[in-house]
């Protein structure tokens, strides 16, 4: 089989040890590994900071069967009644089962309203690993059916290392100030800085160009919303397109955070904290994120 270019995926720990960072959670799951049996168990964080390696970590050091499902892609009640009832009640000759559910706060409510049942009837056999960004979205009875563990990002100091540690294994190059300018604006994101050296590296060497790292999208976005114009909505609506935006989510974290120096209305600030609220809502229940953020981008851009 062809190893994996990927420094996220190549680089992805296997085992307790290797694992960076969390010390005390990993004492936790440690106990877990040695009796070979696992509590159902919701781990939340920000994006990239471990939760499905460690989730990957559980089910390949215990003996039992997995299931992987990533609720991003399926999300609907019909994913918890087909695929997961399907593996729990189907027969394993290992000592238990364990259906991982990535990014489970995609799931829609009557799909997390199926699962709890499902959690209770086949807990004899089958232990579920859940892992979220947004701990609000998963209903108040399915974190109670688990044990919730949060997952901190190591230090910049550990996450700077690590990454030193591979771009040597890989033997590149580096600058200490090149890594530092990543990791700085890019933590706690481990998956975005891994990403962003390997794209930046040129004949075994990485070389960042400050420029592209500090004129993000968020940069540009913010410049359009403190000067708006006429034009202001289609340059938006560009730039979102150009940059491949992965979690809206972090946008309307954006707008809200950045309000002051784009607003100067304190009446309007409150319609428009009230505004992204409904638009994080909406985000929920819309297939096309994309639009449902440019539609609030608009009713910003009416009250400004």
């Amino acid at each position: 089989m062809k190893e994996n270019s990927l420094f996220v995926e190549k680089y992805r720990s296997q085992t307790l040890e290797d694992y960076v960072g969390n010390e005390q959670l990993k004492q936790i799951i440690g106990k877990y590994i040695e009796t070979n049996d696992i509590q159902n168990l919701l781990l939340y964080g920000t994006p990239g900071t471990g939760k499905t390696t460690l989730a990957k970590i559980i089910v390949n050091n215990i003996d039992c069967d997995y299931l992987y499902i990533n609720a991003s892609d399926e999300r609907g009640i019909d994913t918890i009644r087909d695929k997961v009832q399907g593996f729990a009640s189907s027969a394993s000759f290992k000592p238990l089962k364990v259906i991982i559910l990535d990014e489970a706060d995609f799931l829609t409510i009557q799909a997390q309203a199926s699962l709890r049942n499902i959690i209770e009837t086949y807990s004899r056999t089958t232990r579920f690993i859940l892992t979220c960004n947004y701990l609000e979205r998963i209903i108040d009875p399915l974190q109670s059916r688990c044990q919730v563990l949060k997952i901190t990002p190591p230090s910049k100091k550990e996450t700077a290392q690590h990454v030193a540690n591979i771009l040597e294994t890989e033997d590149v190059n580096y600058e200490i100030s090149n890594l530092a300018l990543v990791v700085n604006k890019y933590y706690p994101d481990i998956r975005k800085i891994l990403n962003t050296c390997q794209t930046n590296i040129i004949e075994n060497t990485l070389k960042i160009d400050e420029s592209i790292l500090i004129s993000g999208y968020k940069d540009k976005l913010l410049k359009e919303l403190k000067s708006p114009n006429k034009s202001s909505f289609k340059n938006i609506r560009q730039i979102i397109a150009d940059s491949n935006i992965e979690d809206f989510e972090d946008v309307f974290r954006f707008l809200y955070d950045s309000m002051d120096e784009y607003v100067k209305d304190d009446m309007n600030k409150g319609i428009i904290t009230i505004t992204i609220e409904e638009y994080m809502f909406h985000a929920n229940f819309r297939i096309d994120k994309e639009i449902n953020t440019c539609a609030l981008i608009a009713k910003i851009l009416q009250v400004i």
